[in-house]
C-alpha cells in the first residue's frame, strides 16, 4: 500500500537510512556511520527542527547518588500502569546512565553543581528521587540537539533535509529496501525521490497534530506509523495518548502548537491552584502536583468540570525572579511574550496533547514486524511506557533504544534487499482542510475524556472523511492534488482512526487512557495490549487483537502477507475491531 504521489525523478543508495532528526535518529545515525555504514539522514524540516528541541525538563537517569536503576524502574512501572514490558523497562533504565555518559561525550553539556561539579538534579511528576539531569535550565533539548547535529556535521553523514518520508520500499520478499519521500523546495535533491537501503529506521517523532491542541511542532503528524501500517507493520497502545497536564492556556479558540510549562516548575516546588488558591491536587495522591502525569491531568480537568472554567493556575511566584531567570529562562520569555509574568502572577495552564506512548511494535532491538524496519523514540512502542510515559523518560529510551538498533545493524541484520517492487496507490487522498477538521473531530472525541458515545461519534465523522474522498475516487477517478499537506491530512486520518479504534474498544480507564463511562481499572479483562495492523484480505479494515496477557508480545513474525487471520479477526471480535481504511 502506497500513498498517491509521481514516482521517484531521483534516487541515493546507502546501507542505512534514518527518517528522523531527533535524540533518536541522530544518535542511530552516529552510531551507524561510525561503524562504516553508508548512513543517510532524512528529516521533514531541519536537522534541529524535530520534538527533541521542545524538550525541556530533561533526561531521567540513574546518575545522583543513593538512586538505583532498580528505584527508577519501580517508578516507571507504576506509572506505566500495569503495561510496561518489564524487560525493556529493566533494559532502560539499566543502559540509561552509561547511554547519556556516551551523550556527554558526544558533545552535550549539562548543568552542574557550583560546589560539587557533578551533574545537577532535578525531580519531576512520578520520580521518588532527583534524577532528572538538565540543560540551560530548562533548554535540555536544545542542548541536546545542538550537540547532535555539530556532531552529525563533523562525521560528514549525508542529510536530506526538509524532506516528508511517504513510503516504505519493499522487495518481492517483503524485506525493506528503503523509502520514498519528498522534498520541499530547491536544494542538491528536489521533488519526489528515493533513498535506497536495506535497513530503515523509523524516528519520526509523534502525532500531537491529530488534536488541536499540542505541545508538539507542526511536522508531528503520524507520517511514520501511517508509513509502517501501509507497509504491514503493527502498531500497539495508540490509545494512550499523554496530555501534558501545564500546558500555558492562550484561549478556547487557540489551535496548533502551544507552550509548554514543564514539569520540572512543580518539580522544583510550584503549586497547581484553581481561581480561588485552592491545591486541588493535596490529597487526590501521595506525590500531590508531583503525581504521574494522567493523575495530575485528571485532576485538573476535574476541577475545570466541577467550576465550570477553562484553566487552572500554576503557581510560582514564591520562585523569586532570580530563580525564574536563572532555572527557567525559557519558560519565563515563553509566558513574558504573551503577557503572563510568573514572578508576579500564577500561569493559566490547561492539559494538551503531548506524548503518544505506543506507536510502531518493536523488540527489544528496535526491529518491527516488517524484515529490516526499525523504530525507536516517540513513533515506536517498545513497550517501556506502557500506558502512561513516566516523566523525562522520553529522551532517555531515544538514546538506549538508538543505540540498540544500531548495534543490531552492525552486527549484521539486516541482509541487503533487492530494489523495490512497485505497488498500486490505495485509498483518496484527503484535502488539505481535513487536517483542521480532523483535530476537532480527535480533540471533541478523543481528548482527554471519553466515552462510548463521544467515541464512536468521532469514528463515524472519520469515516466520512474517508468515505467522501473515496467516492470521488472510485466514481471519478479522483483525489486530491499530492502534495504535503495532502500527504499529512492522510496520515493524520490514519492514525487518528487506529487511535479511535482502539480507544472504543479498550472499556476501561488506565493510565492516560480515561472512559468516563468505564471510569475504573479493569485488570481482569484490560490488563493486556491492543495490536493493530492494516487488514490484507480487506484493505479498507482495521484488525484490532487483544493480546492474551500483559506481557509485550513477539514481533518476530512478519506480517506484510495475507494471512486468514485478518478475516477472522475482523469479522468476529465482540467489540467490532475494525474500521474502513
Amino acid at each position: 500500500m502506497r500513498l498517491h504521489a509521481p514516482a521517484p525523478g531521483w534516487a541515493v543508495d546507502a546501507d542505512v537510512v534514518v527518517v528522523g532528526s531527533g535524540v533518536a535518529g541522530l544518535t542511530a545515525a552516529l552510531r551507524c556511520a561510525a561503524a562504516g555504514r553508508r548512513t543517510v539522514v532524512v528529516t521533514k524540516a531541519r536537522l534541529d527542527d524535530g520534538s527533541t528541541r521542545w524538550a525541556q525538563g530533561g533526561i531521567a537517569a540513574a546518575l545522583g547518588e543513593g538512586d538505583t536503576p532498580e528505584q527508577h524502574l519501580d517508578d516507571t512501572l507504576v506509572a506505566g500502569a500495569g503495561l510496561c514490558d518489564e524487560d525493556a523497562v529493566r533494559l532502560l533504565v539499566t543502559e540509561g546512565p552509561g547511554a547519556v555518559r556516551r551523550l556527554i561525550e558526544t558533545g552535550a553539556v549539562f548543568d552542574t553543581s557550583a560546589q560539587t561539579g557533578e551533574i545537577e538534579l532535578t525531580r519531576e511528576g512520578g520520580h521518588h528521587r532527583r534524577r532528572i539531569a538538565h540543560a540551560g535550565g530548562d533548554a535540555t533539548g536544545a542542548e541536546i540537539s545542538r550537540a547532535l547535529v555539530e556532531a552529525v556535521h563533523a562525521a560528514g553523514i549525508e542529510t536530506v533535509e526538509n524532506a516528508l518520508v511517504l513510503d516504505l520500499l519493499q522487495d518481492a520478499e517483503g524485506r525493506t529496501a528503503g523509502v520514498t519521500l519528498h522534498v520541499m523546495g530547491e536544494g542538491q535533491h528536489d521533488g519526489v525521490g528515493a533513498v535506497h537501503a536495506p535497513a530503515v529506521i523509523l524516528a519520526t517523532g509523534g502525532m500531537g497534530q491529530v488534536f488541536s491542541a499540542t505541545t508538539n511542532p507542526s511536522v508531528s503528524t503520524g507520517d511514520g506509523v501511517a508509513l509502517a501500517l501501509r507497509a504491514g507493520a503493527e502498531v500497539s497502545d495508540l490509545e494512550f495518548v499523554q496530555f501534558h497536564p501545564t500546558v500555558l492556556f492562550l484561549g478556547p479558540d487557540v489551535e496548533g502548537q502551544q507552550p509548554l510549562v514543564s514539569e520540572a516548575v512543580r518539580g522544583e516546588g510550584a503549586y497547581l491552584v484553581d481561581a480561588d488558591g485552592v491545591r486541588f491536587m493535596v490529597g487526590q495522591h501521595e506525590l500531590a502536583e508531583l503525581a504521574p502525569r494522567d493523575i495530575v491531568a485528571k485532576g485538573i480537568t476535574r476541577r475545570m468540570l466541577e467550576q465550570g472554567a477553562l484553566h487552572m493556575y500554576l503557581d510560582a511566584r514564591h520562585f523569586g525572579a532570580e530563580m525564574w531567570e536563572q532555572r527557567f529562562p525559557t519558560i519565563l520569555a515563553a509566558c513574558r511574550s504573551h503577557g503572563i509574568d510568573p514572578v508576579t502572577e500564577p500561569i493559566p495552564v490547561a492539559p494538551a496533547a503531548h506524548y503518544a506512548s505506543g506507536g510502531v511494535r518493536t523488540d527489544l532491538h528496535g526491529r518491527t514486524t516488517v524484515p529490516g524496519l526499525y523504530a525507536c523514540g516517540e513513533v515506536a512502542c517498545t513497550g517501556v511506557h506502557g500506558a502512561n510515559r513516566l516523566a523525562s523518560n522520553s529522551l532517555l529510551e531515544g538514546l538506549v533504544f538508538a543505540e540498540r538498533i544500531a548495534e543490531d545493524i552492525v552486527r549484521g541484520a539486516p541482509s541487503g534487499s533487492g530494489p523495490g517492487v512497485p505497488v498500486p496507490a490505495t485509498g483518496p487522498l484527503q484535502p488539505a482542510g481535513a487536517r483542521y477538521e480532523i483535530q476537532r473531530i480527535m480533540t471533541e472525541g478523543a481528548g482527554v475524556l471519553r466515552s462510548a458515545e463521544s467515541l464512536r461519534a468521532a469514528a463515524e465523522s472519520l469515516e466520512a472523511l474517508y468515505a467522501t474522498a473515496l467516492g470521488e475516487l472510485e466514481a471519478h477517478g479522483k483525489t486530491a492534488e499530492p502534495g504535503v499537506d495532502t500527504w499529512e491530512a492522510t496520515n493524520l486520518l490514519c492514525v487518528a482512526r487506529v487511535l479511535v479504534a482502539a480507544a472504543e474498544r479498550r472499556v476501561e480507564t488506565r493510565g492516560c487512557h480515561w472512559r468516563e463511562d468505564h471510569p475504573h481499572r479493569d485488570d481482569a479483562d484490560w490488563r493486556r495490549h491492543l495490536v493493530v495492523r492494516l487488514s490484507r484480505a480487506e484493505r479498507r479494515a482495521l484488525v484490532v487483537t487483544p493480546t492474551d496477557s500483559a506481557d509485550f508480545p513477539s514481533v518476530r513474525v512478519p506480517l506484510n502477507t495475507l494471512n486468514t487471520a485478518d478475516v477472522a479477526d475482523t469479522a468476529n471480535a465482540a467489540n467490532p475491531p475494525s474500521l474502513e481504511q
